[in-house]
């Protein structure tokens, strides 16, 4: 590590094996040295601050999208076409094909559903005893992202695998990115072979989206990618606040019983949740002028990496940041991105997450490891791969 009149160089490989199953030393060692830090791995001003990481994700003028979020051009390439690649107008129309089925209201609409389904998993888990903690969380999330989005019912054996590959894809030009690249483009034909044969739900997204194209608002070329750019964050960042949400309990116990005997503090819970295990580590942004952040200055075409998962235990932004508090004001935490790009299926994240919490809160008395949960290695999503637990029934 040596200083640099943009900041400093930290030249571990934040993309090691070692460092996606624990990333916060890193971190935290990149928070010493400045609010912008050069990775000459990956070639990429890092920005591992509270302060600068919002920023950057309010300012979308600037610090474009529609060059690409991934560390690498194949994946930027590949993701032309979604709302996570386009900025401005062209943004906010891809958007709004998707958005509105996320809004408080559509959501509203589909609560009961959820509560009820949450009850049934639960139930079924509490029956078991010792169960796999991913499996819980990701039985809620297959039950109800899939039909929303209209996918086919017998063709979902292999939606989580695809969807962490899309994922996995976005990071650098690693062995994790090569090896996510077939399950990505797997999963990219698979939806253009979906919108073709126009075997989706009556009444989904997927449904929605062809009447439009019948209507000539939108061309079918783009519908592939606005399933795929749907349903895989819907999928991964729900499954991974839930299993997070559940080892985080499990080596808490006290705010477990807190949540317990306080079952309002759950939505502002599932804010902590996020901030201390944030879904999503980082994405990056393109400057499209000469720019500072900082005082560093960076030239036009520069790529930026916003490091969600850092910003979330910033020192200078929160206090003890390595505590896990539910009782702690989390509401500003960044961990479904800020601005224009922030997670349009945030609120079902939400909705679904709280549904699980508040069917454990009713049945479980404690949630108890059985063994050493495994992280699954992957550039982006921050989840579990396995999780042994047990529930003990209240």
């Amino acid at each position: 590590m040596r200083q640099t009149r943009n900041g400093a160089h930290y030249r571990p490989d934040i993309y090691a094996h070692s460092a996606i199953v624990n990333p916060y030393p890193h971190y935290a060692r990149m928070r010493e040295l400045g609010s912008v830090v050069w990775l000459p791995r990956q070639r990429v001003y890092a920005l591992p601050r509270y302060a600068e990481c919002k920023a950057v994700l309010r300012d979308d003028t600037v610090f474009i999208s529609g060059s690409g979020v991934a560390l690498n051009r194949i994946s930027n390439r590949l993701s032309r076409g979604t709302t996570l690649n386009s900025d401005g107008a062209d943004h906010e129309r891809r958007r709004k094909l998707v958005a509105h089925r996320l809004l408080p209201r559509a959501l509203g609409a589909i609560s009961d559903t959820v509560d009820r389904l949450a009850g049934q998993v639960v139930d079924d888990a509490v029956r078991r005893g010792e169960i796999d903690g991913v499996e819980l969380a990701a039985a809620l999330p297959l039950a109800v992202v899939p039909d929303l989005v209209g996918w086919p019912r017998d063709q979902r054996e292999h939606l989580i695998a695809w969807a962490g590959a899309t994922f996995d894809a976005l990071g650098p030009l690693n062995r994790q990115a090569v090896r996510s690249v077939p399950g990505t483009t797997q999963m990219l034909r698979f939806a253009r072979r979906v919108v073709r044969q126009r075997t989706v739900l009556d009444g989904s997204l997927a449904h929605e989206l062809l009447a439009s194209v019948d209507q000539g608002a939108v061309s079918a070329d783009e519908c592939p990618a606005l399933l795929v750019d749907y349903i895989a964050p819907s999928l991964d960042t729900t499954i991974s606040a839930i299993s997070n949400a559940l080892d985080l309990f499990a080596r808490h116990p006290e705010q477990w019983q807190l949540l317990r005997a306080e079952p309002h503090r759950i939505p502002n819970a599932v804010n902590e949740i996020v901030r201390f295990e944030s879904p999503l580590r980082a994405f990056a942004r393109q400057t499209c002028v000469d720019t500072e952040i900082a005082g560093a200055a960076l030239a036009s075409g520069s790529r930026v990496l916003v490091i969600y998962a850092s910003a979330n235990r910033d020192e200078r932004e929160w206090d003890r940041p390595e505590t896990f508090d539910i009782t702690r004001d989390a509401g500003r935490h960044i961990g479904f991105g800020q601005g224009a790009h922030a997670c349009a299926g945030q609120g079902l994240a939400r909705l679904e997450t709280s549904a699980m919490l508040r069917e454990l809160a009713e049945r479980v008395a404690r949630i108890e490891r059985t063994g050493p949960p495994r992280w699954a290695i992957n550039n982006i999503i921050r989840r579990h791969e396995r999780l042994p637990l047990r529930l003990v029934a209240a």
